[in-house]
């Protein structure tokens, strides 16, 4: 099982850095929810999810915990907290989430993402 209080997070950083959203999006279920940090829009498909994070990745982000929350069952995981977003511009976003996770008996997979800026920043 992986390292939820913290092992997320670096993979998901590690696949941003790539650069290639086809990674990052490959560690979600392809029904997964995806409500992002930065657009109004909902993802509900593979392709929507991909355009959200060729986007986003055009402003190589990096993230970094601030705090969490971690809850794990028997095949399934929430880990929730804020988190910052620093891009190459120099501007940054403070925002909160929720991670679903689902183990499908070979690894485990994204089910449902909520991402929102904070909202008295």
């Amino acid at each position: 099982m992986p390292d939820f209080t913290s092992g997320f997070v670096e993979q998901s950083n590690d696949m941003l850095k790539t650069g290639n959203p086809d990674k990052v999006v490959s560690m979600y279920e392809d029904d997964a929810v995806l409500l992002p940090t930065m657009s109004n829009t909902p993802r509900l498909t593979r392709d929507a999810k991909r355009d959200y994070f060729v986007h986003f990745m055009e402003k190589h982000p990096v993230g970094s915990i601030n705090s969490r929350a971690v809850r794990i069952g028997c095949n399934d995981a929430i880990a929730s907290g804020l988190y910052t977003f620093k891009f190459e511009d120099g501007r940054s976003v403070a925002a909160r989430y929720t991670y679903t996770y689902a183990w499908n008996g070979q690894d485990w997979r994204i089910t449902s993402h909520h991402s929102s800026a904070m909202p008295e920043h």
